[in-house]
């Protein structure tokens, strides 16, 4: 028996190990990651990292321990170079060619590069691994005026922590509004005065047209002439997925590599998930949909551990997300983007609001700001397919909670 070995030793690639285990999967499982060490969570990087609420240890999905007892091959700084569908072989860089029964894919995402003059001059910074925010951190100790480029989650959660700890920050956005392609324009308003009101400075409409310095970057200059004088700056204008290795070896690629809705791909043998990955959603019409986030990872990935060990069903699971922005809990459940309507349930003056978002007369996902409750039951709502008219929805005194319990 060959196995099954997975590329990509992220938090789908984890994911997908783990729960062959508790499967009852007995056969080999390899993770295969370029990145050295331990498989380990992202989300902290942007937020508890940088302020030294946790460290590399505490980011860790597992204790080593735990890889040895579960019979988990972690083959750490390794890169994959091609697959040989036929053979069923995976091609490392190294030379060695690991045979699988299966193989999965869980790639994940790249950094979108800034494609402008400076963009490699030291002290600018991108964020999505371990090193990236190691150097970042260093650098932001030593900072005295930081720029943001992208007004995205890593833009937002980069910015407070700069706020939180007194430096002067410009988000730069080309966009007129942040998360304009995540958050209704309700939503974006309320962060957005959260963020000013902590001192963050904003940009919106403004196009970058080059990073300037000499041995190191001082300032972002703006397509109208202007100058935002900057010692570090952090890029975070969206991710590419790493669908080459797919694409070299002839697999269909569509926003990401092309699964079907059990995370199948047009080979028997290789499914994928993660990032990387695009599938027919049901939370979108059924329309192909590639979700960056920690749930989708997980939960896809536990899809294709269930096929592969006998219990194979579609992924119908509610995705969710979140974002911690100094004082703001951002959560959503379900697919918002795009709505018709939109109605807010509770009071920003009061501690936290929700924006029910509608397409047509269906619940299509509720953004909740500090009302984790809400977001609780919108997950229970929108699994369910059970939706509250956007009245019910504004109704302080409608009881969401019994609806969602049926």
């Amino acid at each position: 028996m060959n196995g099954i070995v997975v590329v990509g030793a992220g938090q789908a690639g984890f994911q997908l190990g783990a729960s062959l285990r508790e499967g009852v999967y007995g056969g080999p499982v390899t993770l295969v990651g370029e990145e050295p060490g331990l498989p380990y969570g992202r989300p902290p990087l942007s937020k508890a990292y940088m302020l030294g609420k946790t460290d590399a240890a505490g980011l860790a999905l597992r204790p080593e321990a735990y890889f040895a007892e579960h019979r988990l091959t972690v083959r750490a700084t390794e890169r994959a170079v091609a697959i040989d569908r036929a053979a069923r072989r995976l091609h490392l860089a190294s030379g060695e060619a690991l045979p699988y029964d299966h193989l999965v894919l869980a790639t994940g995402a790249r950094n979108r590069p800034l494609p402008v003059p400076g963009a490699d001059l030291p002290g600018v910074h991108q964020l999505r691994t371990l090193a990236e925010a190691e150097a970042l951190k260093a650098a932001l100790a030593e900072a005295r005026s930081v720029a943001v480029v992208g007004a995205g989650f890593i833009g937002l959660e980069f910015a407070a922590v700069c706020a939180q700890t007194g430096l002067p920050v410009t988000v730069i956005e080309g966009l007129e509004r942040p998360l304009a392609r995540s958050v209704s324009p309700g939503m974006a308003g309320l962060i957005e005065a959260s963020h000013r009101r902590a001192g963050t400075r904003f940009l919106f409409g403004s196009a970058v047209s080059a990073l300037v310095g000499d041995d190191r970057v001082r300032a972002v200059a703006l397509s109208d002439g202007r100058e935002v004088e900057a010692d570090l700056v952090l890029v975070g204008i969206g991710v590419l997925p790493n669908h080459d290795l797919a694409a070299s070896a002839g697999l269909r690629i569509e926003n990401g590599i092309a699964a079907d809705a059990m995370l199948a791909t047009e080979d028997p043998a290789i499914s994928a998930v993660g990032d990387c990955a695009s599938f027919p959603s049901p939370h979108a019409e059924g329309a192909r949909v590639r979700i960056e986030s920690v749930q989708n990872a997980v939960d896809g990935a536990r899809c294709v551990a269930a096929r592969l060990t006998g219990r194979p069903a579609a992924f119908t699971a509610v995705p969710w997300f979140w974002s911690d922005q100094g004082p703001l809990k951002l959560q959503i459940a379900g697919l918002c983007q795009p709505h018709d309507r939109a109605v807010r349930r509770g009071d920003p003056a009061a501690g936290g609001v929700s924006v029910f978002c509608y397409r047509g007369e269906r619940l299509a996902g509720v953004e909740s700001l500090n009302r984790p409750a809400d977001h609780m039951i919108a997950r229970r709502l929108i699994q369910a397919g059970r939706s509250p008219t956007p009245d019910e929805a504004a109704d302080p005194g409608f009881d969401l909670k019994a609806l969602a319990l049926g």
